[in-house]
C-alpha cells in the first residue's frame, strides 16, 4: 500500500476513535436481547420479523452473548428489529498511528538494547538508552515514510 494512502487511512481512523471509544460496552446478555426487551418485543415477534422460528431467535441471543454469532446473523436480527448493525475495531490503547508504529519501535528497542549490552561489556555503556531507542525508532519511522 502506498505511503500517502496509508497515512490518510490512519488519519481517518484516528479521527473517529473518540466516537468509537465512547460507545457503551455490549450488555452482558448481548445487544439482541437488550434491544428486544427495550422495544417490548417477544422472541416470537422477532422470529416472525426475521422469518425464523422463535427458538432460533433465542439461539441467536445465546450465540451473541457467547461471541459465537456471525455478523450476517446479527445484521439480519438487527434489521428485523429496525436497527442497523455497526461494529468497530479500536486499539486497546493509543491511536491507530501508534499501533502501526509499534512493531518498528519494538524492533528499534531490541536492536539498541543489543548494542548497549555489547557496549556495557566493553565498559562503554551509554547513559541515555531511552533517548537512543527513541532516536532510532524515529529514524526508522522517517525512513519508512520516504519510501
Amino acid at each position: 500500500m502506498n505511503h500517502e494512502f496509508r497515512e490518510l487511512r490512519l488519519s481517518q481512523l484516528d479521527r473517529n476513535l473518540s466516537v468509537a471509544r465512547s460507545l457503551p460496552p455490549r450488555p452482558s446478555g448481548g445487544w439482541i436481547a437488550a434491544v428486544r426487551e427495550a422495544l417490548g418485543l417477544s422472541l416470537a415477534e422477532i422470529g416472525q420479523l426475521a422469518r425464523v422460528p422463535r427458538q432460533n431467535v433465542q439461539k441467536f441471543e445465546r450465540a451473541e452473548a457467547t461471541d459465537r454469532i456471525t455478523l450476517a446473523t446479527l445484521r439480519r436480527v438487527a434489521d428485523a428489529m429496525g436497527c442497523d448493525l455497526l461494529y468497530v475495531l479500536v486499539p486497546k490503547s493509543g491511536s491507530f498511528a501508534e499501533l502501526a508504529e509499534q512493531p518498528t519501535r519494538e524492533q528499534a528497542a531490541r536492536d539498541v538494547k543489543s548494542v548497549v549490552h555489547t557496549m556495557a561489556l566493553e565498559d562503554q555503556k551509554p547513559e541515555n538508552t531511552s533517548q537512543l531507542i527513541e532516536d532510532e525508532a524515529q529514524r526508522r519511522l522517517n525512513r519508512r515514510k520516504t519510501r
